[in-house]
């Protein structure tokens, strides 16, 4: 079982340098595809119960959480963590415990048959399970300003960045169920949140609205958009422009939160797993796609937490998943 070889594996990795990629190495127990949160902790379950395994990180490893300021609720940092720097020791800890990873992307997969086929521009590997863990992308607005000041006063997380803009005047861009919630939870740290929908009505569900509504530090900015994000340092005034009467207005505030939706990382997969409407994976059991030995882990089947620690943990369940079917299929 995990828990027996675990313990075995990680005495036997204690002292161990990283693997360094051997390319030349194609086949292996598990491929992991992605590796952030998610990815690293599946690599690290999986490489300790005894699997050879490899992560095949993308272009540019780790995440959301790269893009990502101070990290504050993520256990074992008392005085938190900058986003990267935890990619950074994730990265570290996974690499010791003997798992390969190799910073290339994946641009096809072969799931119809066995072994699994997964294909970079440069190399083709085979396994014997695979766990997909390529996250998922917040929606954006297209503004400049937005990448200019990304982690600088513009945030796509409430629940993540909320507390570091008390006693501020926010933004909040979206009408949907997401927008409204993080809307209602900024109200504990801002003086006055302002929701900008580009329509004249909430699409939230009416329980959401109701609360919104009510909330006299939510103002509502009907049928208007944000066209532009000032600052310097950090962004400190957004210009809305109603789409009805063509009037533009300047908002002072600290920060812009986009809620506008996020878009799951899984066209790869089209055609190979089941997917839902929006592209999310749908599980069918636990961590398991609709293919036995394919499973999934974060935020590219999970529209509702989408947090660091949730990642990690839906890692470590993919992995707990793919050890029982690989034991069972050996």
């Amino acid at each position: 079982m995990m828990a027996a070889d675990a313990g075995t594996a990680i005495l036997e990795n204690k002292d161990s340098e990283p693997k360094i990629p051997d390319k030349q190495n194609t086949k292996f127990d598990v491929i992991v595809i992605g590796a952030g949160p998610s990815g690293y902790t599946a690599g690290i379950y999986c490489s300790r119960a005894g699997y050879n395994t490899l992560i095949l990180s993308g272009i540019l490893p780790g995440g959301q959480l790269v893009n990502t300021t101070e990290v504050e609720n993520y256990p074992g940092f008392e005085n938190g963590i900058m986003g990267p720097d935890l990619m950074i020791e994730m990265r570290k800890q996974t690499q010791r415990m003997g798992t390969m990873i190799i910073d290339d992307e994946v641009v096809n997969v072969d799931f119809r048959h066995k072994p699994f086929k997964v294909l970079t521009a440069s190399e083709e590997y085979e396994c014997r399970a695979v766990i997909i863990a390529t996250g998922a992308n917040p929606r954006k607005l297209g503004l400049e300003g937005e990448q200019t000041f990304g982690g600088k006063g513009v945030s796509y997380c409430a629940t993540c960045d909320g507390p570091f803009f008390r006693n501020q005047e926010l933004i909040v861009v979206g009408g949907g169920d997401s927008a409204i919630e993080e809307a209602t939870f900024l109200t504990k740290f801002a003086t006055t949140v302002h929701l900008i929908h580009r329509r004249d009505e909430l699409r939230a569900s009416k329980v959401m609205q109701e609360r919104a509504l009510n909330n006299e530090k939510i103002k509502f900015h009907w049928d208007s958009k944000v066209i532009d994000i000032k600052g310097e340092q950090k962004m400190n005034q957004a210009v809305i422009k109603n789409l009805k009467t063509g009037e533009e207005k300047t908002l002072d505030v600290g920060g812009l939160f986009v809620a506008i939706g996020h878009e799951p990382n899984t066209k790869l997969f089209v055609n190979q797993i089941n997917l839902d409407e929006e592209g999310y994976i749908i599980l069918k059991n636990k961590a398991q796609t609709n293919i036995e030995g394919v499973f999934a882990a974060g935020d590219v089947h999970d529209r509702n937490y989408r947090q660091a620690i949730t990642a990690a943990g839906f890692g470590c369940m993919a992995a707990i998943d793919v050890d029982k079917y690989l034991t069972e299929n050996a």
